[in-house]
């Protein structure tokens, strides 16, 4: 997907996601979006695009650490319920209660029969959630291996990305079967009528990034409120304030036109 194609339609899709926000707002409704899939299958790009213009009281996104021990002795989807939205709220999990079915599962960070009851618990959570009136829908990004790959390199080669490799991130990579057989067997348990699975192929992020918005837009009915902006009213006139002077104020050095400098001198040479 070339860039100016993937920035004009995306624009018309965020601004299309800030009407279904204001209608989730208005209407009372409780949305809730889990992003789940392989480390470096695009899904964290694709949730700042999805929030990138929407209104940060009313739309957050859920990334839990792992449990403290209290929360080791709680049922396990408790932490979670904690997270889900109120009215006129919507709440994008980055990953979610499935980290049982996938990293816990393979890691063995639980025993198989607590995997075995989350398989068994987990669609009827869900059918409970949907039941109350809750608007839930799941998407699973997929990424081949060769592709996957070529991401981890580029995070161990950019500085900036370094925060996103860990430990489990390169277990990931070497596990690659064990992750496959575990969302399969994930599916087969929760891929149920209320809550579908929808699978969202990212090889091409722009392209995922765009599918993914444009599918959540289409299976919620949401449709636009009337909201009126309010006129800019005339500046009323001036009443005799003089700003302090400028050297009373510890200002920041101004880095820019450092730069600005050091390109023209070098574009002079």
């Amino acid at each position: 997907m070339t860039r100016a194609v993937y920035e004009k339609e995306l624009y018309r899709l965020q601004a299309a996601l800030v009407e279904l926000q204001e209608w989730v707002r208005a209407e009372g409704e409780r949305l809730v979006v889990v992003f789940e899939g392989r480390d470096a299958a695009g899904k964290g790009g694709t949730i700042k695009r999805v929030t990138e213009h929407l209104n940060p009281r009313f739309a957050r996104v859920v990334a839990l650490p792992v449990p403290t021990e209290r929360q080791r002795t709680q049922w396990y989807f408790q932490r979670y319920v904690e997270q889900l939205p109120a009215a006129g709220e919507i709440v994008l999990f980055d990953r979610s209660w499935y980290n049982r079915a996938g990293v816990e599962r393979v890691m063995g960070f639980c025993t198989p029969q607590e995997h075995q009851r989350f398989l068994r618990q987990c669609p009827l959570f869900e059918r409970m959630l949907v039941e109350d009136g809750m608007r839930l829908h799941k998407y699973w990004f997929s990424v081949s291996d060769a592709e996957q790959e070529r991401r981890f390199r580029r995070r161990l080669e950019d500085p900036v990305r370094h925060w996103k490799i860990s430990r489990m991130d390169m277990e990931s990579f070497t596990r690659w079967e064990a992750y496959s057989r575990a969302k399969d067997e994930m599916f087969v348990h929760t891929d149920i009528p209320e809550a579908p699975w929808y699978v969202v192929e990212s090889d091409d992020k722009r392209a995922a990034r765009v599918n993914m918005i444009a599918h959540l837009l289409s299976v919620v009915p949401y449709r636009p409120i009337e909201s009126p902006l309010p006129p800019l009213p005339p500046r009323p006139e001036s009443t005799g304030y003089e700003r302090p002077p400028r050297e009373l104020q510890t200002h920041v050095p101004d880095h820019a036109a450092t730069l600005t400098r050091h390109q023209q001198g070098g574009s002079a040479r």
